[in-house]
């Protein structure tokens, strides 16, 4: 049975931002630069969703993803209902258990979730991971210490990283 998704675009330090939820809570947080593209990409995220119109989100969560954008150390006190595999929801729960301003490999990532030669696959399900910022795939690096890649571009995560530092 598809899931029903209400979603609204925003403006961050980030620039457009998409948040879109269930009647579970937000199943995305998209950072973009077009409207009609980060549509599209949550149309593709969650082919069999009913995607409704824009703007339907519930009061206030949309300014509440703007400020944990500005400021991701503050954290997101929505209820989260992210889209995936089970293995990839237990990464994404992992991720939420670091604290903000640390970072960590993606070795150390696997070794945490008791798999510690799934480093790959850890870091599939970061590069999966559909809510920006408040599932902070930001705060993990290559095991050389380097920032490694980020769905939403290089700069964007050593940005939210610098904030966090802040």
């Amino acid at each position: 049975m598809p899931i029903a998704v209400r979603h609204a675009i925003g403006r961050s330090a980030l620039g457009p931002v998409l948040v879109a939820a269930t009647p579970s809570g937000i199943c995305a947080v998209l950072p973009g630069t077009d409207a009609e593209a980060l549509v599209a990409d949550l149309r593709r995220r969650l082919p069999r969703a009913l995607i409704g119109q824009r703007d339907e989100l519930p009061a206030g969560w949309l300014a509440k993803v703007e400020a944990c954008i500005a400021d991701p150390a503050r954290g997101l006190d929505l209820p989260l209902d992210p889209q995936g595999s089970d293995f990839e929801r237990r990464v994404w729960r992992a991720l939420c258990a670091i604290p903000a301003g640390r970072t960590i490999s993606y070795a150390e990532l696997a070794g945490r979730l008791g798999a510690p030669r799934a480093a790959r696959a850890v870091a599939r399900a970061c590069a999966a991971n559909p809510i920006a910022v408040a599932v902070p795939c930001h705060r993990v690096r290559r095991g050389d210490g380097g920032l490694g890649g980020y769905r939403w571009g290089i700069e964007v995560k050593r940005a939210l990283l610098a904030a966090e530092a802040a």
